[in-house]
């Protein structure tokens, strides 16, 4: 990564386990896409709850050459979990952002398909 990841805590106190987490988490996304120029992942602990415990949002912008790919994950009351799910849908943003820039993405010129003729009447 160019930049520094950058970690915001939002109504929660901050963790170096979870710090740590996630720099490790978002160093893993260069191995699908080497070109990422910044990470900024947020962890929030909103007030509304509409359950009984905590639950967690995680926020992920990741900076690309020419893009920004975003991913918001919300409503789980582990962190670790929130985090997980979260990373897993940037990996999968990054990786076809990945492909698309390599030209690994099937681009159709003409994706007409040819008209059916009508069949020749039959002599019976």
């Amino acid at each position: 990564m160019q930049r520094p990841i950058q970690i915001t805590f939002k109504d929660i106190p901050p963790s170096e386990a979870v710090e740590l987490h996630i720099r490790e988490k978002a160093a893993k996304l260069e191995t699908f896409y080497p070109h990422i120029i910044g990470c900024h992942v947020t962890v929030e602990l909103p007030h509304k709850h509409n359950h009984q415990g905590k639950q967690h949002n995680v926020r992920i912008d990741i900076k690309v050459p020419g893009s920004e790919i975003v991913v918001n994950r919300d409503k789980h009351e582990d962190i670790y979990v929130a985090l997980r799910d979260a990373f897993d849908a940037a990996k999968r943003q990054v990786e076809e952002y990945g492909r698309k820039q390599r030209g690994d993405v099937k681009h159709h010129e003409n994706d007409r398909r040819p008209a059916v003729e009508p069949a020749e009447p039959t002599e019976d």
